[in-house]
């Protein structure tokens, strides 16, 4: 939300002073430091806001976000978004990003020393020197040199373990479904399946998101395919593993040991299976706990919040199309123009839509998705309560049972970009065109099949008559003695005496009942009149 001094930003947990100075320094926003305040309090401040920054300490879940009807961004400091409860941001248009590169070496660096603590038994040692003990033969460990390390998730954290055990002179299998056999040679690393990694590697660290693919991934069966004596790390999320599961199978022997940063309820409940497990090193969710790590996640997201809010810069978001403000500048005449072909195309297929299809030929490469977003906001425009943006349209769309598909085609000769919105309704199927010319103009280039050449804004009125002498010369009568004036006119038919389609750019909407009138001439099939209003490009 918009206030005298500029957008106001809530911090509901604490922030360096380097990402605090970045935000107080940016003309546009306000910031209202809460970080400990009670909930309530909380709530009260987001009734007006339209930033949000969390770390751990506090959840954005759909409580929290129903007390906040002009938020318009939440910024988490860090990587993990457990706490943030994504549909319900989405599902109200809010955007959701987050730092995730911030803390990358300080949890990479727990990782390794987690992993010598329990190949090594350090806490282990550490407390039977502190009990007077000296029991050298009972602390064998392993050597990590020559043995193999399973990273399972090969994005910055893992890439980052993988650097530091290969310096260690592990050999280093990696899984990962987004990582190809050649990025995989790129790292220094065999590229193999997580069976086959659980087969072969005497250490296993885990670098994942929590989502539904991944929740309880190191179940017991899973854990059971692990090479005996193996040791399992963990400092990614606390979801990842069936913990019980992972303490019975260090009872057995099956595992020789594991190291804990994240557990699925935190604090580590006092009477849980793995706290008198052995051979297992905690430690209390600290991969980012570096001065360095919270400084570094505190200019991240500050940055990706200032320039969110006040650029509309998303590169940084996770849950909608990830584009820079420049690039989103670049986008911008060809969102504008779907959500104008979107609305034009509800005009003219009328409600019960069961798929849009939008189809673009633009060089942007990440547009697609937006583009669609912003041809269902023009299409669903006025027929919904609540916010519609980029963010939550497709959400909103498929909530209301419209079907959404969307897909490339190959350029328009004389466009830089085109694009096709076509609505399917049991009563058939309505399509518009439109394109973007070298000098950024934005022009409808077909209705139904009809080659025109209109500009998309204020009235326009849609006439679909039989081609015969008179026509159209009466629809300029009637709108003459109506004190109607025509700014723009083009006529289209496909062959002699068939269908024509005038399309005429009115000045003024049409006065009360006209539209009936010009509808019972005999000669006319269907009258259509379009708003395409001057905020048909806000994205709501």
């Amino acid at each position: 939300m918009s206030g005298r001094n500029g957008k106001k930003l809530v911090l509901a947990d604490s922030l360096s002073a380097e990402g605090l100075r970045i935000l107080a320094d940016a003309p546009g926003l306000v910031v209202e430091d809460l970080s400990g305040a009670p909930r309530e309090e909380l709530k009260r401040a987001l009734a007006d806001s339209a930033g949000l920054i969390v770390r751990s300490g506090t959840r954005a879940d759909r409580d929290l976000l129903e007390s906040a009807a002009s938020l318009e961004v939440i910024g988490r400091a860090g990587v993990g978004l457990d706490n943030i409860d994504i549909d319900a941001a989405t599902q109200r248009g809010v955007a959701v990003l987050n730092a995730p590169a911030g803390n990358t070496v300080s949890t990479a660096e727990l990782t390794i020393a987690l992993l010598l603590a329990a190949a090594r038994r350090v806490p282990e040692a550490d407390r039977s020197v502190r009990e007077g003990k000296w029991d050298r033969a009972g602390l064998r460990g392993r050597q990590l040199a020559g043995s193999t390390l399973g990273v399972v998730g090969a994005g910055r954290i893992g890439r980052e373990v993988i650097r530091r055990a290969l310096a260690f002179g592990l050999r280093v299998l990696a899984h990962d479904p987004y990582l190809g056999s050649d990025r995989a040679a790129d790292l220094g690393v065999t590229f193999t399946d997580l069976d086959a990694l659980l087969a072969e590697s005497d250490f296993v660290t885990l670098h994942l998101p929590l989502n539904d693919e991944t929740s309880r991934l190191f179940d017991a069966k899973r854990i059971a395919r692990l090479k005996p004596g193996a040791i399992l790390v963990n400092a990614a999320r606390g979801g990842l593993v069936d913990e019980k599961a992972v303490a019975a199978a260090l009872r057995s022997g099956r595992l020789a040991g594991a190291a804990f940063d994240v557990f699925e309820t935190e604090p580590l409940p006092e009477r849980h299976s793995l706290r008198d497990a052995p051979n297992v090193v905690f430690s209390p969710h600290i991969g980012a706990s570096t001065a360095e790590a919270q400084r570094e996640v505190a200019i991240e997201i500050a940055h990706a919040m200032r320039d969110a809010l006040l650029e509309g810069d998303l590169r940084s978001a996770v849950n909608v199309t990830p584009v820079g403000a420049e690039e989103r500048r670049r986008l911008e005449p060809v969102l504008d123009l779907a959500r104008r072909l979107g609305l034009l195309a509800g005009s003219l297929a009328g409600p019960g839509a069961r798929r849009l299809e939008v189809r673009l030929a633009s060089p942007a490469e990440r547009g697609l998705r937006l583009v669609a977003a912003a041809a269902v906001i023009g299409y669903l425009r006025g027929t919904l309560a609540g916010p519609l943006n980029l963010v939550n349209a497709l959400v909103v769309a498929e909530e209301h049972g419209l079907e959404v598909g969307r897909s490339r085609v190959p350029p328009v000769p004389g466009h830089t970009a085109w694009v096709e919105v076509a609505a399917t309704t049991p009563g058939g199927a309505r399509s518009v065109a439109g394109a973007i010319r070298e000098d950024r103009s934005a022009c409808i280039v077909r209705l139904d099949g009809f080659a025109v050449n209109v500009r998309p804004r204020g009235t326009l009125l849609l006439v679909r008559n039989r081609d015969v002498p008179g026509v159209i010369g009466r629809i300029g009568t009637l709108l003459g003695e109506a004190g109607v004036n025509i700014g723009e006119f083009h006529q289209a038919r496909e062959v002699r005496g068939g269908e024509a389609l005038a399309v005429l750019g009115l000045d003024d909407p049409l006065p009360e009942g006209l539209g009936a009138t010009l509808q019972a001439l005999p000669e006319v099939l269907e009258v259509r009149e379009v708003r395409i209003d001057t905020d048909a490009g806000e994205a709501g």
